[in-house]
Order: C-alpha cells, then sequence, then structure tokens
C-alpha cells in the first residue's frame, strides 16, 4: 500500500504531461487489480492495512479518478490551468488511498477530512457559475459541522480506551442520554457525508455549481467515504444503534421516496442525478444500520455500482452541456435528433441507474431490499414507493431530454468523438461485467 501511494506522490513530479498521468492513473488501477492475490488482508505496517471492502473502494478510487482526468479534455484543451488541475486530482486520490487503508481511527479522520480541500478547490477554481463560492460554503460548512463532534468522540475513545487502532479499539458503554450523544456524535460526520436526507442540500449545490472532474468525484467517490466509515464505527455502538435502527430506517426509506418525488420536478439534469445519489444512498444507510451480512454486502455493492453509473451519468451531462451550454432539460430536448449516437449510451445508463439487469446495482438493491424487508415488513410500503419513483424519475429524465420539440436555437451538434465513447465505455462496462462475480460479493464483510 505505500508504493502505491509513493507512485502516486511521484505522479505529482509529472503533471506537466497529462497523457502521462492519465496513463499512468490506468495502469496503476489495473496493477492494483491483478495485485489482489498479494494481499493476505492486513496490517501492512505504518497504520495502513486492507481487507475485501477497502481494497474495493480503493480500487474503484483509482478508476475514478482515471476517468475523471480522461472525461476533462477541456481543461487541457483550453489551458485552464491543467497542472494545477492534475495536482488536485492527484492530491484526491492519496488522501483517498490513506482514507480507505487507514487502521488508526485518527490517521482515518485525518485523511477523510482532508479530502475535502482539493474537491473544494476544484469547485471553486473550475466550477462554472459565480453560485460556486455560495456552493463551497455549503459543502464546507455542512461537513465541518459533522466532523468536530467525530472529533471530541474519537478523543474520548482514546482517553477512556487507550487505542485508536480499528479492532482493538474499546466499545462504548456509555448509556442513556450520554451513550445517545456519543452515538450520533460519532455516526453525524458519516450521515452528512453519505448524504441522508435532511442532511443532503450541499449536494445538489456541489454537484450543479461544480466541473464534471468534481461532479464525478463526487458522485464516484466521496459519497462512499460516508458509507465507509459507518461500517468502520457502527460496530463500536452495537447496542445503542439498536436503539436507533428505526429512525434511520425510517429517514433512508421514507426520505428516499421524498427525495423521488423531488426528482420529478427537476428541470436541471445535474440536480436531477444529484439527487438520484440521495435516493440510492438512503437504501445503503438502511443496509448498514441493519448490522446484517446482507446488508453490509448489498450496501457495498451498491456503492461501488453507483459510483460507476452516476459518474457516467454527469459525464454524459457534461458532454450535452459543452454542446448546448445549458443543463436544463427544457432547453436539452429531442438531443436524439443532434447527437443520435450519444442516445445509446443515455440508455445504458438510466436503465443501469434504475437497477435494470445486468447491472450491479440490481444485485445490490435486492440484497438491500432483502435485508430491509428481514428487519420490518412494514418498510415494504416506502421500498415500493422508492423503487417505483426511482423508475419513474429515470424515465422522466431519458425521455424529455431525447425526445420531444427540440430547441430552435439548436441547428448544429456533433455527437460525439472517441475519447468521449471511452469514458463512457469504462464507466459501463465494468457495471455490467461485475455481476458476473456476484458469488464473492457475501464474503466482503
Amino acid at each position: 500500500m505505500l508504493k502505491l501511494i509513493l507512485s502516486l506522490l511521484f505522479l505529482m513530479s509529472v503533471i506537466s504531461s497529462w497523457s502521462v498521468v492519465q496513463v499512468s492513473m490506468f495502469i496503476a488501477s489495473f496493477v492494483f487489480m491483478v495485485l489482489e492475490g498479494c494481499f493476505n488482508f492486513n496490517m501492512l505496517g505504518l497504520g495502513l492495512g486492507v481487507d475485501c471492502v477497502s481494497y474495493t473502494l480503493i480500487l474503484l478510487s483509482l478508476w475514478i479518478i482515471a476517468l475523471v482526468i480522461m472525461a476533462s479534455g477541456k481543461v487541457k484543451e483550453t489551458g485552464n490551468f491543467s497542472a494545477m488541475f492534475l495536482l488536485m486530482n492527484l492530491a484526491l486520490v492519496v488522501f483517498l488511498v490513506v482514507t480507505f487503508s487507514s487502521m488508526d481511527y485518527m490517521l482515518f479522520y485525518i485523511s477523510f477530512e482532508a479530502s475535502l480541500i482539493p474537491t473544494l478547490i476544484l469547485i471553486l477554481g473550475w466550477g462554472y457559475q459565480p453560485e460556486r463560492v455560495e456552493a463551497g460554503i455549503y459543502m464546507l460548512f455542512y461537513t465541518l459541522f459533522g466532523s468536530l463532534p467525530l472529533l471530541v468522540s474519537l478523543l474520548s475513545f482514546y482517553y477512556l480506551g487507550g487505542s485508536l487502532t480499528m479492532g482493538l479499539c474499546m466499545k462504548s458503554f456509555g448509556v442513556g442520554m450520554v451513550g445517545a450523544v456519543w452515538y450520533f456524535s460519532t455516526v453525524l460526520a458519516f450521515v452528512v457525508k453519505l448524504p441522508m436526507y435532511m442532511f443532503h442540500l450541499w449536494l445538489p449545490k456541489a454537484h450543479v455549481e461544480a466541473p464534471v472532474a468534481g461532479s464525478m468525484v463526487l458522485a464516484g467517490v466521496l459519497l462512499k467515504l460516508g458509507g465507509y466509515g459507518l461500517i468502520r464505527v457502527l460496530p463500536m455502538f452495537v447496542k445503542m444503534n439498536a436503539s436507533f435502527c428505526g429512525l434511520w430506517m425510517s429517514m433512508g426509506v421514507l426520505g428516499g421516496a421524498l427525495v423521488s418525488f423531488m426528482c420529478l420536478r427537476q428541470v436541471d439534469i445535474k440536480s436531477l442525478i444529484a439527487y438520484s445519489s440521495v435516493v440510492h444512498m438512503g437504501l445503503v444507510l438502511c443496509g448498514l444500520v441493519i448490522l446484517s451480512v446482507w446488508g453490509y454486502s448489498g450496501a457495498v455493492i451498491v456503492m461501488i455500482g453507483h459510483g460507476l453509473c452516476s459518474s457516467g451519468l454527469f459525464c454524459l451531462a457534461n458532454i450535452v452541456y459543452e454542446r448546448t451550454s445549458s443543463r436544463s432539460l427544457l432547453i436539452n430536448k429531442g438531443l436524439i435528433s443532434f447527437m443520435p449516437s450519444m442516445g445509446l449510451w443515455w440508455f445504458l445508463l438510466s436503465v443501469s441507474n434504475m437497477a435494470a439487469p445486468p447491472s450491479l446495482n440490481l444485485l445490490g438493491e435486492i440484497s438491500l431490499i432483502l435485508s430491509v424487508v428481514s428487519w420490518s415488513y412494514v418498510t415494504m410500503i416506502g421500498l415500493f414507493l422508492l423503487s417505483f419513483f426511482s423508475a419513474a424519475y429515470t424515465l422522466y429524465m431519458y425521455t424529455l431530454s431525447q425526445h420531444g420539440v427540440f430547441f430552435s436555437s439548436l441547428y448544429c451538434c456533433c455527437s460525439g468523438n472517441v475519447r468521449e465513447y471511452l469514458t463512457l465505455g469504462l464507466h459501463w462496462i465494468p457495471l455490467n461485467v461485475l455481476i458476473l462475480t456476484g458469488s464473492n460479493y457475501l464474503n466482503l464483510v
């Protein structure tokens, strides 16, 4: 793991060459994937180590960052501080690798919060609208609001238990009001990052104002930090989590259903895709708080599938934005007439977003729905609404963008180039091929 981190740090010295960095990121992804059998999934020294879940998310991070650099060709073409852009992406992937491989809670917390800085710089530096400053402030303060109680909680664990090593850290023995405050202080930072309904307002703003790189990284990797953090901290609060499991389940299922209704009234493509992330992450939250094998494995599968699918949809939305200079569904109508070959990619990624076979989302949602229904049959009502309207808003996005009478000011639009087709293909192929190894996912946790 240390070799991978040092290799990524070395790439920062060649940020003047866009092609070298891009090819090196893909090589790092392939090498890391091939070397899976070489890891014995335990401590690797310097407080770093990997298990199946962290290995999978590190691989996802490397792959998404490589695709981000490929999708951001316009930054290179326009010369918009391309070296600094590459530096921010490499710094982000280093923080992510350290976060997912850290075996110490304090190192995990530091790298978890440090990943906010490159993302904020990407939004403020390469965003499109003046409102990007407001979006950055929203993201910053929502994250800080949740992270400071987490720091106090970790210091309390160290003071009382003498260790912050994962697996050796003490289990919470707080009861009553003290235990509840301790529990919520620890969980709040990850719930905001996930984000759960009611803590999600920063996400659409950040997505709408971010460049394609910021949107792809946010959807592909950074939302997974919340789920990964919950996997690491919830075993310390087993009894307290059982007391509040109903709260999280109701917020996840009913919140997902409400956000699905909100998606049906969106006219901004990026805003619609961002709200759909809240729906998927609500199901992930439900699967994690149950503390069952089916819930954990389903949550990890949905995190991987959503990372690939949502990142591809944001890439598609950016391709349309670069042609028409608008993200509005009222203007971007009848796109199948102007970009016919892109219509196929819209269809493929849209059906994957609604968990149609053979996408990885199908396997994950089946596992999550089984785990949630096994917790309580009452949740079937909310799950029905959530699943139905998830398909409804995805069809709404696809039909409204591809069909209809096109806007009169659009008279010429090229369909796409090889770089864009390759980027979309490298999103879609893993998303639909990984389901062939579905029997291995129950061993993730």
